[in-house]
C-alpha cells in the first residue's frame, strides 16, 4: 500500500483566480496518468483535519513517481508520500537554520564582522551539496577569529526569528507524545536558545571557541554535521522501539541522511538536492501544513 497526502493550490496559476471544479479536473487528470504508469488509484479521499488535505490510496507503486505526478497537476503542492499508514511519530528531528528559524545563523552573525556576503556564499555552496560541509564549516568560522562575543547576544536579539508556525509545529507534537530533537550545523550559543523559544526537548550542534570573549576562529569537539543528523535520529529512535514513526525536516544537503532515514522526511522550502531527497515536501512559508499532512485535527494544534 502506497499513501500520498497532499495540500494543493487550485487556484488558475495564470490569474490567482479559484477555478470552480479545478481540483476535480486535476484528480482525474492525475488519475489516468497513474494508470498509465501501473500505479491505479485505489480511492481518493478528502481528509476532514481543518484544511484539505487530499489522501491518494494506491495498491502498488512507488514514492518517486507518485510525487513526480502529483507536483506536475498540482504545484505548488506540500505533499507527504508513505508506504504504510501515516500517524504521529514519536520522534521529531529538525534542522535549524532556514527550517525552524528563517535566518542562516553565521550568514547573520558574519555581518557583524563586515563579512556576510563572503560567508553567505560559502553557505550556500555547502547547503547545495557543492563543498564539503565540514571544510565550509572550518572556512567560514575561520573568517570570525576576533569577533566580539557580544555579537552573538546582538545577532540573536536583532536577527533571529522563529520560521512562520514552528512553535506551534512544536508544541503540538509534543503534546500528542513525539520527543523533539534540534539538531543543526550551526552553532550551541544559537541553537540553545533557539530551542528553549520553541520548546525541543534536546540541541546537537557545533561549539564555537572562546577567549576573552572573542571568537578564536575555531570549534570546539567534534563537528555536527550530516552525519551526526542521521546518527541523532538514529540513537534517539531506538529508545521507541523498532515500529515508532520518526519524522525529520530540513533545507540543505547536509539533512539529506536523516531526511532519507525518517520515515517522514520533510524537505522545507529546500534546495534542490534535498528536496529530492524527501518524501515529504514543504513549499509553503508556513511549518504547519506538516500537522495537516501527519493528520493531527487542526483542533488539537497548540496554539499561542
Amino acid at each position: 500500500m502506497l499513501i500520498a497526502r497532499l495540500i494543493a493550490d487550485t487556484s488558475r496559476q495564470e490569474t490567482g483566480v479559484r477555478e470552480p471544479g479545478a481540483l476535480e479536473r486535476r484528480l482525474d487528470q492525475a488519475g489516468k496518468v497513474f494508470a498509465a504508469r501501473s500505479m491505479p488509484l485505489a480511492s481518493a479521499t478528502l481528509l476532514d483535519v481543518g484544511e484539505p488535505v487530499i489522501e491518494l490510496r494506491f495498491a502498488e507503486g512507488t514514492p518517486s513517481t507518485a510525487i513526480g505526478v502529483i507536483e506536475q497537476f498540482f504545484a505548488p503542492v506540500d505533499l507527504l508520500v508513505a508506504e504504510d499508514d501515516i500517524v504521529v511519530p514519536r520522534l521529531f528531528v529538525s534542522d535549524m537554520d532556514s527550517t525552524m528559524i528563517g535566518q542562516e545563523c553565521i550568514d547573520e552573525l558574519a555581518d557583524y564582522a563586515g563579512l556576510k556576503e563572503p560567508i553567505a556564499a560559502i553557505t550556500e555552496r555547502a547547503m547545495r551539496g557543492e563543498l564539503d560541509f565540514a571544510d565550509a564549516l572550518h572556512e567560514r568560522v575561520a573568517l570570525l577569529e576576533g569577533l566580539e562575543q557580544s555579537a552573538i547576544e546582538r545577532c540573536l536579539e536583532e536577527r533571529i526569528v522563529a520560521s512562520p508556525g514552528a512553535a506551534v509545529l512544536v508544541a503540538t507534537l509534543k503534546s500528542l507524545g513525539c520527543r523533539c530533537v534540534l539538531v543543526t550545523g550551526g552553532f550551541h550559543h544559537f541553537a540553545d536558545v533557539v530551542a528553549e523559544m520553541l520548546g525541543f526537548d534536546r540541541v546537537v550542534g557545533n561549539r564555537l571557541a572562546v577567549e576573552d570573549r572573542k571568537l578564536t576562529g575555531k570549534l570546539e569537539g567534534d563537528i555536527s554535521d550530516a552525519g551526526t543528523k542521521l546518527a541523532t535520529l538514529r540513537s534517539e529512535a531506538e529508545a521507541f522501539g523498532a515500529n515508532a514513526r520518526t519524522c525529520a525536516a530540513g533545507d540543505g544537503a547536509n539533512d539529506i541522511p536523516m531526511i532519507e532515514a525518517a520515515d517522514y522526511g520533510f524537505a522545507y522550502r529546500a534546495k534542490p538536492k534535498a528536496r529530492a531527497a524527501a518524501n515529504g515536501r514543504i513549499e509553503r512559508a508556513e511549518l504547519t501544513p506538516m500537522l495537516s499532512l501527519l493528520g493531527v485535527q487542526r483542533r488539537d494544534w497548540v496554539e499561542g
